[in-house]
């Protein structure tokens, strides 16, 4: 028997414009599932039932009098990163347990505008720091295909929701990888969209361009609804994505046709070793494009590992960005105060010389990729890893083994390139491993064409965990 969580974003969305489904039933099915078992995978920080309710209703009486909108009635979760109005927004932290948001990032009066309903906010580490979900304001966020190991970060709570059929997509946002590492670990598919595709406003500052908002789906076509919902700008923004032709659900339709793929699993840091099931996942990715008529290569990539403390630099001045009133800096975890200890001793010059540095890498080695439709890499070094496994060790071991778990996806924040992460392997023992995909600037229609085809050739939407049912 299928049910409402079966069905995927598109699907829903369908069923509520022919009237076969209400958003009220659809709201209370995903509410009572999160009252069940939301705890167990750690997926919410704070669940707005009576919201979603209301929303449901005035969805239902919009459908009623043939009003339309692309995802009307439809619930999508937001990450506790991004502010929604007048709905407690902790940004992970205890610092911030107790705080309100005051208006709404520009990402979810996009999403307000396409109709979706708020189930809730979704776990998240303090400040979207740590590649994993484990903080002071919920319980740790955990793949739900295997709820002994983590569900990654820094949008764990979102993909967690949707790998356990608690949202049918959910909102997440990519600093250094945060939303393909979650996607990797839980079997999901992601999107990291091109530099200034997405709005960070009105709040938030998009100074050094390495964030940004964007999907996570079970389904390719899910993706790109979201991510055509999600794209704009506004006044203010620093930087724009030059748009796309036509939209991004046209190019899931579209053949990618024959394209050159670079490919590599040599990590950007010589301590980094890539795991035989993450080597697996790559290989069984690359015999999968050459199949399908894609002529796959070998690179040697052009970033190299010098370029990683001038990634900390700016990484560890991103910590200092939250102001915390100086009476709740002991409620900081351990892993915060140490990188906003760094980032505080960072002068200007340093992190203008970080910056420059980066950014001529980028200028010299972007034409050397541009030469490939697609670049092909583990999105990971590991298998999804033990809950507690970061912090049982001091912060700065913790950052180091972060690193070493992170190697590959951190970079394309730097560029600004768009990356997603494709879920093609299972391991034997049942654990999701990713493969991510980049492509040039601008270029998420490229991506989304290739990703709908691999989909196509290797179906994953159908796999869930034992918690799904």
């Amino acid at each position: 028997m299928t049910h409402i969580h079966d069905l995927s974003v598109r699907e829903q969305a369908a069923a509520i414009r022919g009237r076969e489904l209400s958003p009220v039933d659809i709201a209370e099915h995903y509410l009572d599932r999160i009252d069940r078992l939301a705890d167990r995978v750690g997926a919410y920080v704070t669940v707005t039932a009576d919201l979603a309710r209301d929303q449901a209703k005035t969805a239902e009486r919009a459908v009623m009098a043939g009003e339309e909108a692309p995802l009307l009635g439809v619930p999508i979760p937001v990450k506790d990163l991004n502010m929604v109005k007048d709905v407690r927004t902790t940004l992970g932290s205890a610092a911030f347990a107790d705080f309100t948001a005051f208006t709404d990032d520009n990402v979810v009066a996009f999403l307000r505008q396409a109709g979706t309903i708020l189930l809730g906010k979704t776990n998240t580490p303090e400040f979207g720091l740590p590649c994993y979900t484990e903080n002071d304001v919920a319980p740790p966020a955990r793949t739900p295909w295997d709820l002994e190991r983590s569900a990654g970060g820094s949008s764990g709570g979102a993909a967690a929701a949707v790998a356990a059929g608690l949202a049918p997509a959910a909102h997440g946002s990519d600093g250094g990888g945060s939303i393909r590492i979650p996607t990797s670990v839980c079997g999901l598919f992601g999107i990291k969209p091109t530099r200034g595709r997405i709005s960070q406003g009105p709040i938030v500052p998009d100074l050094v361009g390495l964030s940004t908002s964007g999907p996570i789906t079970r389904t390719v076509r899910d993706a790109a609804l979201l991510l055509d919902v999600m794209a704009g700008n506004a006044p203010g923004d620093m930087y724009r994505a030059a748009p796309p032709e036509g939209t991004f659900l046209e190019a899931a339709d579209r053949a990618p046709g024959r394209l050159r793929v670079g490919r590599t699993a040599v990590p950007p840091v010589s301590a980094a070793q890539v795991h035989p099931d993450c080597l697996a996942a790559y290989e069984a990715a690359s015999e999968l494009l050459a199949e399908l008529g894609h002529e796959v290569e070998d690179i040697d990539t052009p970033w190299k590992e010098e370029l990683m403390p001038h990634f900390e630099v700016l990484w560890a001045s991103m910590a200092t960005m939250t102001p915390v009133p100086p009476d709740r800096e002991e409620r900081l975890r351990p892993l915060t105060r140490y990188l906003r200890e760094r980032g505080n001793a960072i002068t200007a010059p340093q992190l203008l010389r970080a910056q420059a540095a980066l950014q001529l890498a980028v200028r010299t080695g972007l034409p050397r990729l541009d030469q490939y439709d697609v670049i092909l890499q583990p999105t990971l070094a590991l298998p999804p890893v033990p809950v507690g496994y970061f912090d049982e060790v001091g912060p700065e071991e913790n950052f180091v083994r972060q690193t070493l778990f992170t190697p590959f996806t951190s970079v394309y924040n730097v560029t600004g390139q768009p990356a997603v992460n494709v879920p093609l392997h299972w391991t034997d023992g049942g654990l999701p491993i990713g493969v991510m995909l980049a492509g040039r600037m601008g270029d998420e229609a490229t991506l989304i064409a290739l990703s709908a085809q691999l989909e196509e050739a290797r179906p994953w939407a159908h796999r869930h965990p034992p918690i799904w049912d």
